[in-house]
Formats: structure tokens, sequence, C-alpha cells
């Protein structure tokens, strides 16, 4: 296993926003696991902790049961993941006030993807993009948090709106090297701009392998007029099988000395610690872009994800001495 702090790239920025993505376990094993490596996660303070979900009624009862153990055992932020797969103007509309009842105010509004085997230019629902379902989100909202009149203090009969008692953070996907579906780049920056227009107020940007493709990215959208932080999604990939998977799921390819440098080393600990370092890396030379927080993608532990953040120099220092008196 990679030793803790060895490698460091430095960045110095203790106070650099984190954020994880998880997935709903689907056993109880893999549940009880998913709760230790919450608890290991919020030791280094995240912003949000993101989880996915499927189009079945079981996921999202996963989904929803990870998402309330976040908001009932820690003090992080949870953010649920939507998508327009499937579901009717009536489904989504329950479905968000589901979410907000059990007192989840962040979202990650998504398209989806069609089922396996479907037309991918087939409706998915009543909901055609990210946009429309952003809207909705808001709208719920609104609808269970209407505006109200209060009175103005020392000025009778003066009335303002009174301000909500929470905000929702609706997030949404941005593509660094391009949608599949996409025509060009320009697209996805068009598309990212009507999500923000819509009501988005941060973007979390799909896997990329090459700081240059996320930093020209975020400049092409400032230039289009999108100002909403955007995140850049990185995820420590440690084995060759998994690289190999996604890329057939991404499309996008990895430089050829990372993914030959993983084919050749033998031992599964030297892959770690080449997939570890790597991320590291490439979030280092994010940080140093402008980029305005790291969202990792943990395959559901923390371990890969957390070396990355120590040799980043982004562990508060009561992290790493929980994490001595472990050892």
């Amino acid at each position: 296993m990679a030793q803790h702090g060895s490698g460091t790239t430095g960045t110095g920025a203790s106070t650099t926003p984190l954020s994880f993505e998880l997935y709903p376990p689907r056993t109880d094993a893999a549940a009880m696991a998913l709760g230790r490596t919450i608890d290991r996660l919020v030791q280094v303070d995240p912003a949000f902790i993101s989880v996915t979900f499927g189009a079945g009624g079981s996921s999202r009862d996963r989904s929803l049961t990870v998402l309330r153990y976040i908001l009932d055992h820690t003090d992080v932020e949870p953010m649920a993941h939507l998508t327009c797969v499937g579901s009717s103007h009536a489904e989504a509309n329950e479905l968000v006030r589901r979410f907000l009842d059990a007192g989840i105010r962040s979202f990650l509004a998504l398209r989806g993807d069609p089922p396996a085997g479907a037309d991918p230019d087939a409706p998915l629902g009543d909901l055609a993009t990210a946009a429309e379902l952003v809207q909705l989100i808001h709208r719920v909202q609104q609808e269970r948090e209407p505006f109200r009149q209060v009175d103005v203090p020392g000025t009778p009969g003066a009335a303002r709106i009174r301000a909500r008692a929470s905000s929702t953070r609706v997030a949404v996907a941005a593509f660094p090297n391009g949608h599949p579906r996409s025509r060009d780049l320009s697209q996805d920056v068009d598309i990212l701009l009507a999500k923000q227009v819509a009501g988005a107020n941060l973007a979390i940007t799909q896997l990329f392998w090459v700081a240059d493709d996320y930093l020209g990215f975020v400049e092409r959208a400032r230039a289009a007029g999108v100002t909403m932080p955007i995140l850049p999604g990185i995820m420590p990939t440690t084995s060759p099988a998994r690289l190999a998977r996604l890329t057939e799921l991404t499309g996008v390819e990895p430089p050829a000395e990372f993914s030959i440098a993983l084919e050749i080393e033998p031992d599964a600990t030297g892959q770690t610690d080449i997939g570890i370092a790597f991320a590291a890396r490439l979030a280092a030379d994010v940080l140093a872009g402008g980029a305005p927080g790291l969202h990792l993608y943990t395959y559901n532990r923390h371990e890969a994800v957390l070396d990355v953040v120590d040799r980043l120099g982004l562990v508060p220092k009561t992290t790493n001495e929980r994490n001595v008196d472990r050892r």
C-alpha cells in the first residue's frame, strides 16, 4: 500500500474544497463497509458527498438510505443524483419531494443514459434534458417553501419577501472531452450554459486524464458566459482492468504512459501506487490552474482517494493524528 505522505505534490492549499461520490451498496455486507468508508471520508471535512442511483425503485431506496445515513450521522451535506431516465413529470416531482422531505438540499441533475439496447435518440421520459430537471427541482422546492411576505420593522404598511430558510444546490455534469452524443466541444459548452440559465449553480466534470483538457474547457465555458464553479472530477484508477473498463464506458483514452505503466507493473501494490501518484499529479495540476476544488470518485473505497488527498497536503492535521493512532 502506498505510504502516506510519500511523493507529495505539496499544493499547500489546506482549504481546498473536497467532495466525494459514492454508489448505493447492493448487499448488507457492502452497506456495512460503506458506512465505515463514509466515516473515514468525513474526517477530511468534505463540502458534500454525492450518491448515485439507478432508474429502478430498489436502487433509489438504497440511495436514499445512504443519503439519510450521511445526513443523520455526519455534518457533511449529502447530494442526491437524479436522472431523466424513465420518469414521468409526476414521478420526478414525487421523487424530488421525497428527497426534500428527507432533508436533502443538494442535487446532481443528469440526463442519464438510455437502457442497454435502447435507441439513444429515443425519449428517456417526460424530461428530455438535464436543464429541464434542474428547473423541476427548483420548482418543487418553491412549491414546498412558497415565498411569503413579512413586515418591514419601523415602516408601517411596508412588506418584503421573507428569505428562504434554506437554498438548494443543483449541480450538473460537464464534459471536458465532449459528450459522446455532442457534435463538438462548443455544443457541450452551449449545453452547460443552458443548464446554468435553467438554475444550475455548480458543475462537476466527468472523467478526464489530462489537466489541459479540463483547464481548456473551463476557459471556453467562461468565454461563453458560464460563471458557476466547475469542479474537476478525478478518479484514482489503480488497475489495468478498471482503466480499460473506464475507457470503454467513457470513450476517453488515458495517456499511453499511464496505461502502459499500469499494464507492465506485475504487483497490485505497485499498480495502486502508480494510480494514486497519477491522480495526485493530475489534481495538483488542475488546482494550480485555478480549479475551485476537487471531486473524487471513490469506487466506494476510502483508501485511494484519501491517499490522493494526503499526497496533496490537504488532510487536516487532526486527521493525520487519528490515522497514526490507528496504526
